[in-house]
């Protein structure tokens, strides 16, 4: 028998959830009002993440519609950056993700993933093909005159190595997402010194930072179990 919505979270993470819509609404209510689409992604944002520290693919499925909205909202403070990360890399990638998800259930569990672990060639890889793309980027992004382009390039490397790694089934894609949500929370705060309205989106990061550390936490703890079960799984 399934267990319903609320059984399968714990009450934990009810709270953590709970928690970061009130923080969301609040600032939403204190410095916007207006940008009800900014209201909208940051929901679904800090929803996609509670699913995402339950390995559930569902997460990722709400993570495609985030980087659309997210999308349109970088745009509308010329953060040219986060718009093609998110629009040209984020989204893709989350399909991608998403794909490899549903294709690897733990133990034909289709709300939990099977735990990766990748190995150090691969790491190499990774790390060189992450320098590859913050180049390109840089002078991508040069040439469109993006706000804020150091912090702006930062965002793209910690971007791209969250959603390798959400791809790849890593535990360590949270701890990724927690760095690029630090490097938004900078971002979004040299906006609002000049547009207040702009810190209801740096609170939004703020959620997405705890949540992503305590997705990182159960990420841990699910391999460990997983392990521990299925000596061999990989």
């Amino acid at each position: 028998m399934k267990r319903s919505i609320a059984a399968y979270f714990s009450k934990g993470e009810w709270l953590l959830w709970g928690g970061s819509v009130c923080g969301i609404l609040l600032a939403f209510l204190a410095f916007d009002r207006e940008s009800w689409m900014t209201l909208a992604a940051s929901l679904i944002g800090v929803t996609s993440l509670i699913f995402n520290a339950k390995g559930n693919p569902a997460g990722q499925a709400l993570i495609i519609l985030f980087s659309l909205l997210y999308g349109a909202i970088s745009y509308s403070f010329a953060y040219y950056g986060e718009m093609i990360t998110y629009l040209g890399m984020s989204a893709p990638m989350a399909v991608f993700a998403l794909i490899s998800w549903l294709r690897h259930p733990y133990q034909g569990n289709r709300s939990q993933v099977q735990v990766n672990q990748i190995t150090r060639n691969e790491v190499l890889c990774m790390l060189l093909l992450t320098g590859a793309v913050t180049l390109l980027f840089y002078f991508i992004l040069r040439y469109f005159h993006t706000a804020n382009l150091l912090p702006s390039t930062i965002s793209v490397t910690t971007s791209f190595l969250a959603v390798y790694l959400t791809f790849r089934r890593s535990p360590w894609f949270a701890l990724a997402y927690g760095a690029n949500d630090a490097v938004l929370i900078v971002l979004w705060t040299l906006a609002a010194r000049q547009d207040p309205s702009y810190l209801s989106v740096v609170v939004c990061f703020v959620m997405f930072l705890v949540n992503d550390l305590y997705g990182f936490y159960s990420w841990c703890r699910m391999a460990k179990r997983q392990a521990a079960a299925t000596p061999d799984a990989t």
